[in-house]
């Protein structure tokens, strides 16, 4: 199996983001034949499950990839070769899965059309409500600091020496649509927010009780501090419909509130999903579904790796139709996305993005995929046609 790390560089290296020091080791890692053949594998099993376009010539491409862990020894030649590979494979590995009544769709050459564009690629950016309810704006780039909170303008800290009255004090950060922040508790346990997000904790935690926050509504990573370093406290993370209760791991929460499921995947650790009178314990690789709609709670082996890989500017589509794309765009690049055709909703992809494209440049990748003919960006909207 191809360990955690270079799965990560080689996300990376497809999404145009890696070092110089990563392409290294990832041409280092290669040169093992062994390696090579893994490398094979893992690209046809996560992002080519099924060759059905013609243009693409996947074998081309990945021997191209191979040979430069063998040939290319600088780095400047190695960031050539991806961008090729980005422009040249992206497009089609994004379209591999497709629903099977579309392949007889003949596209037709009309152009974008694009009316007063004024969507920006999201950034770091949150909402900070204190205490006693006045608001801090956190920005990319600007310094905030109080008392014994501080932000860099990309992550809030608080000091495990804040005070609170007995950890009853709490603060809310908010993650508006075309944003995304962290945050390190005063425990330590760190927390990575998606746009549309937002969390309520305690600006202290009691020393040896029940740790407590609570995921409002939106996505985030957990990494807890674990129990150990708190005379074995526990810790919480509640939603309205559910309650995840840890010892120390690592776990992403999906809990949206235009979606009628609630998400909950563990990375490393366990964990115990508790909701509407039913209980699950996961091991990692696992995530549990909740279906708000009857309360059904389901549990379903995924990899772990790939559901998170948002906190590392990377969006990751394996088999999600393109409704489930945009509704995942529309969030970052805080936008209306409408489908003038309904049944291109259903359509399915696998591929690779990064986040720091602008909207722009995704929607011609897909638009390479010839399943859309047309699509217009009018202000905040992108009209799918």
């Amino acid at each position: 199996m191809i360990n955690a790390k270079i799965e990560n560089i080689i996300a990376k290296f497809l999404t145009n983001q890696a070092s110089a020091s990563e392409l290294t080791e990832l041409e280092i890692w290669g040169e093992d034949s062994n390696n090579k053949d893994l490398f094979d594998e893992y690209v046809k099993i996560n992002y080519a499950i099924e060759y059905n376009m013609k243009e693409f010539d996947s074998h081309k491409v990945k021997s191209k990839l191979l040979e430069a862990f063998t040939r290319e020894k600088k780095a400047k030649k190695l960031k050539k070769l991806r961008k090729i590979i980005y422009y040249s494979a992206a497009a089609v590995v994004l379209g591999i899965v497709t629903t099977t009544y579309f392949y007889n769709i003949k596209p037709v050459a009309e152009p974008v059309k694009i009316v007063n564009n004024t969507i920006s690629t999201g950034t770091d950016k949150a909402i900070l409500t204190l205490e006693d309810g006045s608001v801090v704006t956190l920005e990319k780039d600007k310094v905030y600091e109080k008392g014994n909170v501080v932000s860099n303008g990309k992550e809030l800290v608080y000091n495990k020496d804040s005070k609170g009255k007995s950890g009853l004090a709490y603060n809310y950060l908010t993650i508006p649509r075309g944003g995304q922040f962290q945050i390190k508790l005063a425990d330590g346990t760190k927390v990575w927010l998606n746009s549309d997000s937002k969390l309520k904790f305690p600006v202290a935690f009691v020393e040896g009780s029940l740790r407590e926050v609570e995921l409002i509504y939106g996505e985030a990573f957990f990494d807890v501090s674990p129990s150990s370093e708190h005379k074995g406290a526990k810790f919480k993370v509640l939603n309205k419909n559910q309650e995840v209760e840890v010892l120390g791991t690592e776990f992403n929460i999906k809990a949206y509130k235009d979606e009628d499921k609630i998400y909950t995947t563990l990375v490393e650790g366990k964990v115990a999903v508790s909701g509407f009178n039913s209980k699950k314990y996961m091991v990692p690789n696992q995530q549990t579904i909740i279906n708000l709609k009857n309360g059904d709670i389901t549990i379903n082996p995924i990899d772990a790796y790939n559901e998170v890989l948002w906190t590392k500017g990377i969006f990751s589509f394996k088999s999600k139709n393109l409704k489930e794309i945009m509704t995942v765009m529309s969030r970052w690049y805080d936008v209306q996305v409408v489908f003038q055709n309904t049944e291109l909703e259903k359509v399915k992809f696998n591929g690779i993005l990064s986040k720091n494209d602008n909207i722009k440049e995704i929607l011609t990748i897909i638009k390479k995929t010839n399943f859309i003919n047309e699509y217009e960006i009018k202000d905040q909207k992108i009209i799918i046609k």
